[in-house]
């Protein structure tokens, strides 16, 4: 697999520290802005990457790649990975995968139309952790309520009050609580317990952005509570809670790092099931397995996932009255 990266900001140096682990993954492109071409260099020296490139169709056409990683902020996800499906690339898109759930449908159909490799780099559906947490929430009896609170008070908040608007928290670039934070707890649930009956996003907005915000999905028979919060902070965990205990993740539902399950009467269990201690070496080890193998039946179960995750997005959005993009 012959990956090239788009984008040269902290999720591709997050990335790349992992990258070394995984040595059948070879990165031998990435692309930068003019703006930033110093830091790019630096990127390229430092990994010992081939090729550099600050220009978007010299890097699809010469670059030597099977396989694109698009880690560019979130309004530009659909437009690139677009093109690089167009030009026969398989596609590894950060997270949220598009702003629109139109978009996503758009992506989804190009690429298995193509017969090409699209997926959604979304951490917690591949760490070891999270398919524990599958195996044994049966074992709680019937669901009740599940609660994930992911709250994290960014830096970047207090230029936003005094006026700054960075792409975190601006709605054109598709920035806010919900697409930053709170789509990870999205795909724990969703993950989890499938499609919501409904979708209710309670959001406080500022200069037209959620700067935190509390989502209500639906089910049936289990009420899910998802927190996301960028202008405060809280203790970070996530709760399961059936009739006959209980699942408790201390730290965001991005991570997992470890899963203590409480059965009524009986002792807790911790579980410590990730098979590597970054977050992202699980998801890529995954993608390499998937592309070198062309296995487009996970592929499709994949996008099937995300395709749900995108349709709480939408009805979040308009639930919450927010316009991205």
């Amino acid at each position: 697999m012959k990956l090239g990266i788009l984008g040269a900001g902290m999720i591709v140096g997050h990335f790349l520290e992992m990258a070394k682990d995984l040595p059948e993954i070879e990165v031998t492109s990435i692309l930068g802005t003019k703006r930033s071409y110093d830091k790019l260099m630096k990127i390229q020296a430092d990994n010992n990457i081939d090729q550099a490139f600050t220009d978007f169709d010299e890097f699809l056409e010469k670059s030597d790649m099977d396989t694109v990683y698009v880690a560019l902020p979130n309004h530009l996800h659909y437009e690139y990975a677009k093109k690089s499906l167009e030009a026969g690339k398989h596609v590894i898109c950060e997270k949220p995968f598009t702003l629109t759930l139109a978009e996503f449908m758009e992506l989804k159909e190009m690429a298995l139309a193509k017969d090409l490799v699209l997926v959604e780099a979304i951490t917690n559906q591949y760490l070891g952790n999270y398919q524990t947490i599958k195996e044994i929430m049966p074992e709680l009896g019937e669901l009740k309520i599940m609660e994930c609170n992911y709250s994290q008070y960014s830096s970047r908040y207090d230029a936003f009050k005094e006026g700054t608007i960075l792409p975190a928290f601006n709605p054109k670039m598709g920035g806010g609580a919900l697409m930053d934070i709170n789509i990870y707890n999205i795909h724990f649930a969703v993950g989890l317990l499938g499609k919501p009956s409904s979708v209710h996003y309670l959001p406080n907005v500022e200069r037209n952005i959620d700067t935190s915000g509390v989502l209500i999905l639906d089910y049936p028979n289990v009420k899910v509570v998802c927190i996301g919060a960028k202008d405060s902070t809280s203790e970070i965990r996530t709760t399961i809670q059936g009739n006959k205990g209980s699942i408790l993740i201390n730290g965001s539902s991005s991570l997992i790092v470890e899963v203590e399950k409480q059965l009524n009467g009986e002792e807790a269990v911790v579980y410590q099931n990730n098979a590597h201690p970054h977050r992202m070496y699980e998801e890529f080890a995954e993608f390499y397995r998937m592309i070198t193998e062309h296995d487009m039946k996970e592929v499709e179960k994949q996008l099937d996932h995300s395709q749900l995750v995108m349709e709480v997005v939408d009805k979040a959005l308009a639930s919450g009255n927010i316009e991205l993009g």
